[in-house]
């Protein structure tokens, strides 16, 4: 069986370099790439890079009368397995979501029914603005998985989310795209033995038809009211400090997206957090546990509720009017009092959503914790996973589904798909 086969469409911005070593890791690990290398691309990599690379032609115009007397556009974007733009740049998502075909990159997605990956780089502010957003979300609707970028420092000297994943998250998400094995070890990939290409660890799923696909589950949850929460919460100490955990709320707004998309009517209140509103999304921004509860009691009745923000258990019992002082005498006393359970007080409400979900975040036993939350709680089910390590402000998880009648394992997957195949579940259950 021939490996797999990677088109990797190279967009332009200073992130392009990283191409190069994503070209390596994909050829490591047995996989054939051909490159597509954009104007803007060409301005950062020459294709003489990329072909020495990848050792294969690149193609960068529309126009090569020898490929497209053969309708070059079409055969590139039917013979590849995977489709991988990286660094996608705000210019080309607002193309790809558009229809836009404009040059051969986009000329090639627009007539591929190939699964496509989309890796974003661009500066913090593009990246959060209303219509980048817009772009990415209707790309998600439209079946193209979107990587979030990573937050960090840009070569433009501000700080957020932006930065292009580093070559081996990305050679990750490739894999996971193709449903293959990981060989990703300790920050590393692998090389594949000889002859492991034709090996069953390499097989790929069938390709699916040209055939548009239904319209699947769009209009799954059409009519139902669903409240999200997500985030962490910030309770004061004084005006300057405060209590907190290390939540980015990424899989709660990952969710209250799928659930829109779903066609539901969808309430987010949100903790602190520096993430862009969902579209077709209502929006309650919130600091404390208990402005948290106050918002969850106001959004009632709902018909589904899922409860994913990290609130705090404990919060100072006063909190200090001015800034506390280092004295160089005794240390001060914090006196904590506990937080109003959420989750249990809503179970316990007469207005009761039909489904309640919570989350737990668990460092061990977790399993076993979360069986327990279930019982303490009152809630339908648990979605229950392990923070030991970086999935609080990480882009993947893997969860536990823990109900009444047992448990279900997920692995490892991008929050984005954890959230679209736990409303998938969830639009199930309530048919």
């Amino acid at each position: 069986m021939k490996p797999p086969h990677i088109l990797l469409i190279v967009g332009g911005g200073i992130a392009a370099y990283k191409a190069c070593e994503l070209i390596r890791l994909i050829r490591k690990a047995g996989m054939s790439v051909r490159c597509v290398l954009t104007d803007g691309g060409a301005q950062f990599i020459t294709p003489m890079t990329l072909a020495a690379l990848s050792e294969n032609e690149v193609f960068t115009t529309l126009w090569d009368l020898k490929n497209e007397t053969e309708m070059g556009h079409i055969q590139l974007s039917r013979e590849a397995d995977l489709i991988v733009v990286c660094p996608a740049t705000a210019d080309l998502l607002a193309k790809m979501a558009a229809g836009i075909s404009d040059s051969l990159a986009t000329t090639v997605l627009l007539a591929t029914d190939t699964p496509v990956l989309a890796v974003p780089a661009m500066n913090v502010r593009m990246w959060q603005h209303a219509a980048t957003q817009r772009n990415v979300a209707r790309l998600r609707a439209d079946g193209i998985t979107v990587v979030d970028p990573d937050d960090g420092a840009m070569a433009c000297g501000e700080y957020g989310p932006g930065r292009l994943p580093e070559p081996v998250a990305i050679m990750e998400r490739i894999e996971a795209a193709l449903s293959l094995p990981s060989r990703v070890r300790g920050g590393q990939v692998q090389r594949a033995e000889p002859g492991l290409a034709s090996a069953d660890a390499m097989s790929l799923p069938p390709r699916p038809s040209a055939t548009p696909p239904a319209s699947g589950r769009g209009e799954a949850l059409r009519g139902k009211r669903i409240l999200v929460t997500a985030g962490p919460t910030h309770e004061p100490i004084d005006p300057v400090r405060y209590i907190a955990n290390r939540s980015s709320g990424r899989q709660g707004f990952a969710i209250a997206e799928a659930a829109a998309a779903m066609g539901a009517e969808v309430q987010l209140i949100a903790g602190p957090v520096h993430l862009a509103t969902p579209p077709g999304v209502t929006r309650i921004d919130v600091e404390t546990a208990r402005e948290m509860a106050a918002a969850v009691n106001a959004a009632l009745p709902a018909d589904i509720a899922i409860l994913v923000a990290a609130v705090a258990d404990w919060r100072t019992a006063d909190a200090a009017e001015q800034k506390i002082k280092k004295t160089g005498g005794a240390l001060p006393v914090l006196q904590l009092a506990e937080n109003p359970d959420i989750l249990a007080g809503l179970a316990r409400d007469a207005r009761r959503p039909a489904l309640l979900v919570g989350f737990a975040a668990e460092t061990e036993n977790v399993i076993a914790h979360a069986q327990a939350k279930l019982a303490r709680k009152g809630c339908d089910w648990i979605v229950a996973n392990d923070v030991s390590g970086d999935v609080m402000g990480g882009s993947e998880n893997a969860v536990h589904i823990v109900t009444a009648d047992g448990v279900e394992s997920w692995s490892n997957l991008p929050k984005d798909q954890v959230a679209r195949k736990l409303m998938e579940k969830i639009a199930d259950a309530v048919r």
